[in-house]
């Protein structure tokens, strides 16, 4: 087995044990297809890890990022991802932006985050979820350049969907996406939030947000007739979960500080079946 291959099974076996969502959408594409979108997650997937994991610094972030630009140029260190890695992007093209802006956007979740405005919070979904989005619709094959910006819009309500499910996570690192002037607006506060309040002006708030995300999911909508024939089994599923996600947290009524909302592995499997037989 060469390098490649040995790169491309341990992407495969990190996609099967951590991407809880993306997996269930990947078993729907050509091995080719499958293949590089394990390589994507586990590139996009260590780098989140260089954020969240205890003792992150951005020396290690820095170090990551300097890899990524030999890798991309032919020339790996010891991380088994690279090989794999650098396959995937040549084949189905990949601008090589997309990856630095990843690792700009999980570089700024080093230090404590507070954003003011939607704008701000739009541009940090761009670079940690958008770029995803931009990245699948790469190895999903797309004609059009109408899709590129229909892949951002659907990668926003996808980490929209993620920043409301994980609030009570997100508050004990520190962190509050939602943007202060919404928080203003509706009259909660950051001590709410970790406090896991959840009263009558934090509902209002998550109903405003979750209108967001559920924008985005319609609004990106036509990206199923863009991408690829072969593909639109596996996008359909993808949005269906997390659109079905954002459902369960709306019809909790908003109760993400009792527990984390999420689908069971039938449903998305359900999901799947329901896919093929579109």
């Amino acid at each position: 087995m060469d390098d490649v291959a040995r790169s491309y099974r341990y992407c495969r076996r990190v996609a099967r044990s951590r991407a809880k969502n993306f997996y269930y959408s990947f078993v729907l594409l050509s091995r080719p297809q499958r293949n590089a979108m394990c390589a994507m997650y586990a590139f996009m997937r260590y780098c989140d890890d260089l954020s969240d994991e205890p003792g992150a610094t951005r020396a290690a972030i820095e170090r990551w990022r300097a890899e990524l630009n030999e890798a991309l140029a032919g020339r790996f260190s010891g991380h088994p991802v690279w090989p794999a890695f650098h396959h995937a992007v040549g084949r189905f093209r990949i601008p090589h932006e997309y990856f630095r802006e990843m690792i700009d956007g999980v570089a700024s979740d080093l230090e404590p985050r507070r954003i003011e405005t939607f704008e701000q919070l739009h541009r940090y979904c761009y670079q940690v979820a958008s770029v995803v989005g931009l990245t699948t619709v790469h190895i999903f094959g797309f004609d059009s350049p109408a899709a590129l910006p229909l892949a951002e819009k659907c990668g926003v309500g996808f980490q929209l969907t993620n920043i409301l499910r994980d609030i009570r996570e997100d508050v004990g690192l520190g962190r509050i996406y939602l943007p202060g002037e919404d928080l203003r607006r509706f009259g909660v506060t950051e001590e709410d939030l970790r406090a896991g309040k959840r009263t009558p002006a934090f509902v209002e708030l998550m109903r405003f947000e979750a209108a967001r995300a559920r924008a985005c999911y319609d609004e990106s909508r036509p990206l199923l007739d863009l991408v690829s024939r072969r593909s639109r089994p596996s996008l359909w599923a993808l949005i269906e979960i997390y659109s079905r996600l954002l459902e369960r947290i709306e019809r909790s009524g908003y109760d993400v500080f009792a527990r984390r909302i999420r689908l069971s592995t039938r449903e998305k499997a359900g999901i799947v079946l329901r896919a093929l037989l579109r």
